[in-house]
């Protein structure tokens, strides 16, 4: 295959990958979603993630059917990856996509839900042995010892079965031994502390090839004794070596040059033989402890193999979990044709949140906790309504969160849900643009997915920020009789509801209502919608919160002058409600 054919890749990026991987390697790094490959190749890491992610899942993106559905995407993979053990594991995150196959959804929740339970269940001890051992990993960029370490500090962190069932037949003891060897061997070359006697003959080496670079120093020395003979000075040059350095006697004697025609010459003859025969023990050594090495790592090559195929993917698995854990995602059920969420909350958002419970299609998911309102089930539309700053937004994102988590076959933020299995997910914010352009842009951005054969799920935020109110309730009428025609399923979110003309029995109008405002004047919002209740703007609460804080009389004037226009009676009692909550 050529590399130009793979998404996002040109011809200046195919020229950077021949270059630095070769075609073959660039391939297969692109085919398993090496983005570590792509970037030491070159690519910024932006660039790498969006090829693999098309490469690899181009059918699942399809899901994302507009710029915010895609956004809210991009965004639950940054958290996501935020928990990641390792780089690699975070950059294997990051090109996850929707997996179309129910079977593979469900496959790859088994094994995140296997690992936040095995990490619910470490001490912070053990964890912080796991997370050592695989930052250690990493930092090695993934090399067999490496791998080892890892996959024996997660045996002994007490991990087994599901998540790490690749693991469960491997010898321990031979993988420590393992361990030992490979840390000392690569590619036939051992290093320092593995075998006392190599060590030794490298030291003699070395203080053989340091008088050798001196060997003028060392004829000067010998020669200030008292020789008067070539015996006798080749006496004093074996009792200068040996008291000099920790190399024996009989071997400094026996690389003693025998046909020399001078002094000087038998010095440099004799050590530079002194160098070549502890070099050669040295050779011979190190082979020896090479092979002793090889063969321990051979004898459990079966094991070794298993911990590096299997750690990266358990890394992966474990970010996840980690991830899971710390949002308390919990598993989605299949819904065959709805999206239902119990307590559901957005993630995007810190802090304490009130919890929602919303549906729109047919679903089988009950709450069975006292007084909790139930999600209704059989209305393919739900248009939500009520006031200012009242989460309406906040929903339609929630539950394309948790719509585009359960199709990558995640866990989602949710005390229960029941998801459909959709091609399309429409989401669309509200943008507050008033010009032709901007609708035009938008309906040719929601309106296609409605007119093909799929399941499409319509998540869309306030019409009449594009366009004329009158006409917004126009749009929002036929998009809605077009959803319910169309087989597909939509929440439209809209202060036009009672501009709106008879909507289909298969649709419902829910609102949720303002409370009024908080001692600190902060507007108070149930956000839990009312099913089947128009909800209502409060425009008077707002007005009040200006009047309580307004900085002059004049401008205390202004505000009261729109208190007059939406109500006096009820900014008056707003404000004197708060001031009573305070006092009580």
């Amino acid at each position: 295959m050529r590399l130009e054919d793979y998404w996002g890749v040109g011809p200046k990026t195919s020229e950077r990958l021949q270059e630095s991987l070769g075609v073959e390697a660039a391939v297969e790094a692109i085919e398993t979603a090496d983005v570590r490959a792509l970037t030491e190749a070159g690519l910024s890491r932006g660039r790498a993630v969006r090829i693999l992610r098309r490469a690899n899942g181009g059918a699942g993106m399809d899901l994302l059917g507009t710029r915010d559905a895609r956004a809210v995407y991009d965004d639950l993979l940054d958290i996501a990856s935020g928990y990641a053990v390792t780089d690699h594991a975070a950059d294997r995150i990051r090109v996850l996509t929707p997996l179309p196959d129910r079977e593979a959804r469900e496959s790859r929740l088994d094994r995140v839900l296997a690992a936040r339970d095995a990490w619910d269940g470490l001490d912070g001890t053990a964890r912080e042995a796991v997370l050592d051992a695989f930052q250690e990993y990493d930092a090695r960029g993934g090399s067999e010892r490496a791998a080892v370490q890892a996959a024996l500090a997660l045996r002994e962190a007490g991990l087994r079965g599901g998540t790490f069932e690749a693991l469960d037949g491997v010898d321990e003891a031979a993988l420590r031994e393992a361990a030992g060897a490979l840390g000392y061997v690569d590619d036939g070359a051992v290093a320092a502390g593995a075998d006392e006697e190599l060590d030794r003959l490298r030291s003699l080496f070395d203080q053989a090839q340091d008088l050798e670079n001196g060997a003028l120093d060392v004829l000067e020395s010998v020669r200030e004794g008292d020789v008067r003979s070539l015996e006798a000075f080749e006496s004093a040059f074996v009792e200068y070596v040996a008291s000099e350095t920790d190399i024996p006697r009989g071997t400094v004697r026996s690389a003693a040059a025998a046909d020399v025609v001078d002094a000087a010459d038998f010095v440099t003859t004799s050590l530079r033989e002194l160098v070549a025969t502890l070099e050669a023990d040295v050779e011979a050594r190190e082979g020896t402890v090479a092979a002793d090495l090889t063969e321990i790592i051979e004898a459990a090559r079966e094991d070794v193999d298993a911990a590096v195929d299997a750690v990266d993917d358990i890394a992966v698995d474990v970010s996840l979990g980690r991830f899971a854990a710390a949002h308390d995602l919990t598993r989605p059920s299949h819904a065959e044709d709805g999206l239902a969420v119990i307590d559901a909350r957005n993630l995007f958002l810190d802090g304490d949140v009130q919890p929602t419970t919303y549906a729109v299609g047919s679903h089988d998911l009950t709450d069975r906790s006292d007084a909790a309102p139930q999600p209704p089930s059989g209305d393919r539309v739900a248009v939500l309504t009520g006031a200012n700053s009242g989460g309406k937004t906040t929903l339609l994102e929630t539950l394309c969160q948790v719509t585009v988590l359960a199709a990558m076959g995640l866990p989602v933020p949710a005390r229960a849900a029941a998801v459909g299995a959709f091609d399309a997910v429409v989401f669309h914010r509200r943008h507050a643009s008033f010009n032709a352009g901007v609708l035009e842009s938008t309906l040719k951005s929601i309106v296609p997915p409605l007119t093909d054969d799929d399941r499409v799920l319509m998540l869309v935020d306030e019409f009449e920020a594009i366009t004329e109110p009158g006409r917004a309730a126009d749009l929002l009428n036929g998009l809605v009789d077009l959803t319910v025609d169309r087989e597909a399923l939509g929440v439209y979110v809209t202060h036009l509801a009672d501009d709106l003309s008879p909507l289909p029995e298969a649709a419902r109008i829910d609102g949720i209502f303002a409370e009024g405002l908080t001692p600190e004047l902060e507007l108070r919002v149930d956000y839990q919608p009312r099913f089947g209740t128009v909800g209502k703007s409060t425009p008077e609460f707002i007005v009040s919160r200006l009047v309580a804080n307004a900085g002059d009389r004049t401008e205390r004037a202004g505000f009261e002058a729109l208190a007059a226009a939406v109500g006096e009676e009820a900014v008056q009692r707003t404000l004197s409600d708060a001031r009573w909550t305070e006092s009580d």
